[in-house]
């Protein structure tokens, strides 16, 4: 395999919408392959002082932006000890779900309880309280005391992380209890999907979130947060302006996901396939990176090895089944060999 000089990727900005090309060296004895990462350039051939050359001003680079690689996520990876106990993986709060859109609530909480989290309460309306019980006995439920909407969940300063987006609408109620939440939160917290949508359209929720909040938004999402791109490259500079100026963590999803951090790097994720651009993908995202959190995972941790293990379960799915079969599920029942392939 390559020996990499260093996973140090340069932004490109492109002629026209396309994704901004990330260009990454490595070095295979008297070659060097630059790729990058939509398309690789062949291998071409140089002599070693050339090639040690290229190695040095890649490492050597004065750039924020990284390639983010199995060796590197496997270091945030941690070891369960045998002596441990469900308090030991922590407490974690699901705000989801509302009519029509229980789904969101079952993937979110599959996800976390599949990522290794020892308790999670996920405080959903009434009508999802039955979808809830059957797909997941293992979650404890906080039923709302409204029917078909989320309105204020109780004792939230109890749980060690707090996610709150997936399929609970944009109605007064739903901007309501994202308010309580933001004000009152006391340990991490994921925002996704239909929270993320609010923020969009208050902005003084926006400026009032917490330190190290970690935001997953698509595309569509950021552009309502923040205004309309014209092009990915443009929309990952305002990713970044965006992160360090809040203080918060932006995961804005698609290919080579980028994660923005509060000190003004930029991330790039090195997993995950087309077949993953389907109905609930980012719900599982967000219970992925719940779990990570309530397992006190530092929150820049969470994000980028949530992230990467989210992207190598789709990828285990689609070598299994093709990239066209994959459902969000799927994504969910590969979480143990994403895992797996890890510490690998």
């Amino acid at each position: 395999m390559f020996n990499a000089f260093a996973n140090i990727i340069i932004p490109i900005e492109p002629a026209n919408n396309d994704a901004p090309l990330l260009l990454n060296a490595a070095a295979y004895k008297d070659k060097v392959a630059i790729s990058c990462v939509i398309a690789e350039i062949p291998f071409c051939s140089c002599s070693s002082g050339t090639r040690d050359k290229i190695a040095a001003a890649i490492a050597n680079a004065n750039t924020p932006y990284t390639l983010t690689l199995k060796s590197d996520v496997a270091r945030l990876a941690r070891t369960r000890r045998r002596f441990s106990h469900k308090g030991t993986f922590g407490n974690a709060l699901l705000v989801a779900g509302s009519f029509k859109m229980t789904g969101a609530a079952v993937l979110s909480a599959r996800a976390c309880m599949h990522t290794g989290c020892g308790l999670l309460t996920a405080h959903i309306p009434q009508t999802a309280s039955q979808a809830l019980q059957t797909a997941i006995p293992e979650a404890i439920l906080s039923i709302d005391k409204k029917e078909n909407l989320i309105f204020q969940p109780d004792k939230i300063q109890k749980f060690s992380a707090i996610g709150i987006g997936p399929g609970i609408g944009q109605y007064d109620n739903a901007r309501q209890t994202l308010a309580d939440v933001i004000r009152n939160a006391k340990s991490p917290l994921v925002i996704d999907a239909d929270a993320l949508n609010i923020l969009g359209n208050n902005r003084d929720l926006l400026e009032k979130l917490p330190e190290n909040t970690i935001l997953t938004p698509h595309p569509a999402e950021f552009d309502r947060i923040t205004r309309k791109h014209t092009s990915c490259y443009e929309r990952m500079l305002s990713q970044a302006e965006l992160a360090e100026s809040l203080h918060v963590i932006i995961v804005l999803k698609g290919a080579f996901s980028s994660i923005a951090m509060p000190d003004g790097r930029v991330l790039f994720n090195s997993t995950g396939n087309p077949g993953m651009a389907t109905a609930g993908s980012g719900d599982v995202l967000t219970g992925i990176i719940l779990s990570l959190l309530a397992q006190k995972y530092r929150p820049a941790d969470a994000a980028v090895l949530g992230v990467w293990l989210h992207g190598m379960a789709g990828d285990i799915a689609a070598q299994t089944d093709g990239e066209e079969w994959i459902i969000a599920s799927n994504i969910i029942e590969n979480l143990g060999k994403a895992f797996i392939e890890l510490r690998k």
